[in-house]
């Protein structure tokens, strides 16, 4: 069951997270596996795509966006996208683009940065937009400050909280094919609003890496190890690490609260895109073939259209939804 738990410690400027995603993680991964096109994903992609998804959820739960976050990495390599996206109720779904062989034991660079291209970008997308807001985006590179290879997904995700938010963040994340987690500690803003829009107050600059306190924690949730992560339950875990310190714990957010899988994927928004396509073109795809089939890289669900279907697309007002016909796993 996958679960969420929220704590912060008593008198400092120290709070943290703890995530363990495993039902929705692997309904992820399965719906991979069933896909007869594709087939699962490499092993190297699957714990990638694990900790970009925990990643993910971590983000979300701590800024608590009223909206989209979508998460994403693309370059130069195999490796030709990986997304994962979390709405504000922690309602989740991730995919990625594989195209050519790939090692089973491929690093990041080697997946998707052989040569400096590769990049990570963290989208905000409002629930409800105001007219002409776009949503914002930041992206970093996946080197350092030194333009090295940074090989360790967590750290790129510690380098864009810091420069985003102006705090300091430690990000431990692990995957397996069982579950994908993580653990989050940041020090909290010293006054004012800290987002991933970049609004930052110059104390919470001064303040970065200068805190005694959030150092120690720190230095306390680096010792821990990836399989301590992924097997101890969360009494065990934040025990281990953090037995000296007066932690107080929130309520977990398990069952109905917990992150999940879902997607948001609809007939609709596929007649849009071959609407989108034009008459002509749709026109032409059905010269080809029987229907217009297309698929969502989410969650496998394939739509197809007749030429009566796609027809309807073409003469109805826009925007609304043409009669379902089928729509098959």
């Amino acid at each position: 069951m996958s679960e969420l738990h929220k704590f912060l410690f008593e008198g400092l400027p120290v709070r943290g997270i703890l995530l363990r995603l495993t039902d929705a993680w692997k309904e992820i991964l399965q719906r991979r596996a069933q896909n007869a096109e594709t087939g699962a994903y490499p092993q190297a992609v699957r714990q990638l795509l694990g900790e970009m998804t925990a990643g993910a959820v971590l983000m979300q739960a701590n800024i608590r966006f009223e909206g989209a976050l979508v998460l994403q990495i693309f370059g130069d390599g195999p490796l030709k996208l990986a997304v994962v996206e979390v709405q504000n109720d922690l309602s989740l779904r991730a995919t990625a683009k594989v195209v050519g062989t790939l090692d089973e034991t491929a690093s990041l660079s080697q997946m998707v940065n052989q040569n400096n291209q590769g990049k990570c970008a963290i989208t905000l997308d409002p629930l409800k937009r105001h007219p002409g807001q776009q949503p914002y985006q930041g992206v970093v590179p996946l080197f350092d400050d030194n333009k090295q290879p940074i090989d360790q997904f967590q750290k790129v995700i510690e380098h864009y909280m810091l420069q985003s938010e102006q705090l300091d963040t430690t990000l431990i994340l692990a995957a397996n094919d069982e579950a994908a987690a993580g653990l989050l500690i940041q020090r909290m803003p010293m006054q004012g609003q800290n987002n991933l829009s970049a609004h930052h107050v110059l104390r919470d600059e001064d303040a970065i890496g200068k805190n005694e306190d959030y150092r120690r924690i720190s230095i306390l949730a680096s010792s821990l190890t990836r399989e301590e992560l992924l097997s101890l339950d969360a009494n065990a875990l934040l025990h281990r690490l953090f037995w000296q310190e007066n932690v107080r714990r929130f309520e977990p957010q398990v069952g109905d609260t917990a992150p999940r899988f879902s997607c948001s994927c609809s007939r609709e928004r596929v007649s849009l895109m071959i609407r989108g396509l034009g008459q002509e073109e749709a026109q032409s795809i059905l010269q080809e073939r029987d229907n217009i089939e297309v698929g969502c890289d989410f969650c496998g669900l394939q739509y197809s259209f007749d030429p009566i279907d796609t027809d309807q697309i073409f003469s109805i007002p826009a925007g609304l939804q043409p009669p379902s016909t089928d729509a098959i796993q």
